[in-house]
C-alpha cells in the first residue's frame, strides 16, 4: 500500500487526468474545490474524489487496483490531462497503476478541508482553488500567493504558505519562495489564517 508520499502523488494524477482533464475539454476550466473527504470539479457533471474513490453520477470506482484509464472507462469519462494549459504536472499517464492509502487520503483531505476554511476565513470574497498543475489549493490577493500545499519534493509533509511574486527579505520568509510552515504547527483554521495575515502584513 502506498506511502504519504505515493498517495499523495496518485491523487495528484487523479486531480490532474480524471477530474481536471474531462472538464477542461468539457468547460475549458482546470479549477477544481475542496469537498468534504477530498476534492471536485467546478462545473457539471460533478466528478469528485471521497478518500480513494471516484464518484460520479451516483457511481462509485474505488480507484487503487485500476490504471487511471480504466478509472476513468468505468466512471464513463475521458479521462487524461488538460492538453495545452501548463507545463508541469503529476507526470501519471493513463496506463499507470493507481496506488492510494485510504489513511493518508483522508489525511490528505483533512488538510485540504483546513486550508479551505482557513483561507475563507482570511479572505472572505476569495474562492479558493485547488489546482491541479501543482496540486495546491490557494488564493491569491495582491501579488502575493496564500495556501496549502500537500508536501512536495522540497517539503514533504503538507504545509501552509505565502507566496509573493516579488522575492521579499526578513525573519517571516524562512523559504526560497516565501514562507512555509507545517500544517502539524497549527492548532487548527483560526492559527493557519493569522500566518496567512501575517504574511500579508510582512509582504
Amino acid at each position: 500500500m502506498a506511502d504519504l508520499a505515493g498517495t499523495r502523488a496518485a491523487l495528484h494524477g487523479v486531480a490532474e487526468l480524471l477530474l481536471a482533464g474531462p472538464q477542461y475539454r468539457a468547460h475549458g476550466t482546470i479549477r477544481l474545490r475542496v469537498t468534504p473527504g477530498g476534492f471536485a470539479t467546478v462545473r457539471e457533471p460533478e466528478l469528485r474524489i471521497d478518500v480513494d474513490t471516484l464518484v460520479v453520477a451516483g457511481r462509485r470506482v474505488v480507484l487503487t487496483g485500476t490504471t487511471y484509464g480504466q478509472a476513468g472507462a468505468a466512471a464513463g469519462i475521458e479521462a487524461g490531462a488538460p492538453v495545452g494549459v501548463y507545463r508541469e504536472g503529476s507526470g501519471a499517464g493513463l496506463d499507470d497503476p493507481v496506488d492510494i492509502d485510504p489513511t493518508h487520503a483522508a489525511h490528505l483531505a483533512d488538510c485540504f478541508a483546513l486550508g479551505d476554511r482557513a483561507l475563507r476565513r482570511f479572505a472572505a470574497d476569495q474562492t479558493p482553488v485547488l489546482w491541479p498543475e501543482h496540486f495546491d489549493l490557494g488564493i491569491t490577493l495582491d501579488g502575493v500567493n496564500y495556501g496549502v500545499s500537500p508536501g512536495d519534493a522540497a517539503i514533504p509533509e503538507p504545509y501552509a504558505y505565502v507566496g509573493p511574486w516579488q522575492p521579499r527579505t526578513g525573519d517571516f520568509w524562512n523559504v526560497p519562495f516565501g514562507a512555509a510552515r507545517p500544517l502539524r504547527e497549527f492548532s487548527g483554521e483560526v492559527a493557519v489564517a493569522d500566518f496567512f495575515a501575517q504574511g500579508r502584513a510582512a509582504a
